[in-house]
């Protein structure tokens, strides 16, 4: 597979994530809003959290600052090596379109361009990889999760799951080092959101960092690591016990 060039880059020495005392005020109607309060968060290269927490307890706000959509009121967020606040809005959007691979609950699809279209997005934004390269490496990634037959079709014309997969394939487009999954699996049936699940656990094991907010405990428990957000603060990042390999016949 054609790697982007700056795939290895963002494999700097240390902490992939490494989030320091950041806080986030907000201006609300109702007053001033602190959805982050002196949060610290360390995630190695390699490593499958998951990030859980009630509605409004700073997990979107969370993924927010590692993904560089928004900026802390304070403290520091350093992404592969990259120091996100002191990066102008253009340089941060270059970053994140090859560094980072976003998943949406909701999918993000374009309705008006094609699924292999859509996977081949990002490639454009960047610049990265010739347009015949780009279409090569879109269906490479199709096929990666089961989704090639449906490359020529219109996202309305796919089901939830096969959305999702879609969504997963764009988020590989640029060869990222880190994936940030959004409730990837909320609008899915348990049978996709397995699916999805174990194309994460693979991901993984091919040495990409997979950062999911999820409502789920029974897939929070199956990750490496589960970081439990209350009121803004991370209560703590507890190690989860490996599942057990299957026994040989």
């Amino acid at each position: 597979m054609i790697r982007a060039p700056y795939a290895d880059r963002a494999l700097a020495d240390g902490h992939l994530i490494d989030l320091r005392d950041v806080t986030k005020d907000y201006l609300t109607d109702a007053g001033p809003f602190r959805a982050l309060k002196s949060v610290s968060l360390q995630v190695d290269r390699g490593e499958f959290i998951a990030v859980v927490g009630r509605s409004g307890s700073g997990k979107s706000t969370l993924m927010n600052m590692i993904t560089g959509i928004d900026r802390p009121t304070a403290g520091s967020v350093v992404i592969g090596g990259t120091s996100l606040p002191g990066l102008s809005e253009s340089r941060v959007a270059e970053w994140r379109g090859r560094t980072v691979g976003v998943i949406f609950q909701f999918f993000q699809l374009l309705p008006t361009l094609t699924v292999v279209e859509n996977v081949m997005l990002p490639m454009d934004f960047a610049g990265l990889w010739t347009p015949k390269e780009r279409q090569a490496r879109a269906m490479h990634l199709l096929e990666l999760v089961e989704l090639a037959d449906q490359a020529n079709k219109l996202p309305a014309s796919t089901s939830g799951g096969q959305q999702q997969r879609a969504a997963i394939a764009r988020s590989l487009a640029n060869d990222p080092p880190l994936i940030v999954a959004d409730e990837p699996t909320g609008n899915l049936d348990s049978t996709t959101a397995e699916d999805v699940f174990t194309l994460f656990k693979t991901l993984v094991d091919e040495g990409r960092t997979i950062v999911m907010v999820t409502h789920d405990p029974d897939l929070a428990i199956r990750t490496r690591r589960t970081v439990h957000m209350v009121d803004g603060e991370i209560l703590d990042g507890t190690l989860a016990t490996p599942e057990p390999e299957p026994s040989a016949a």
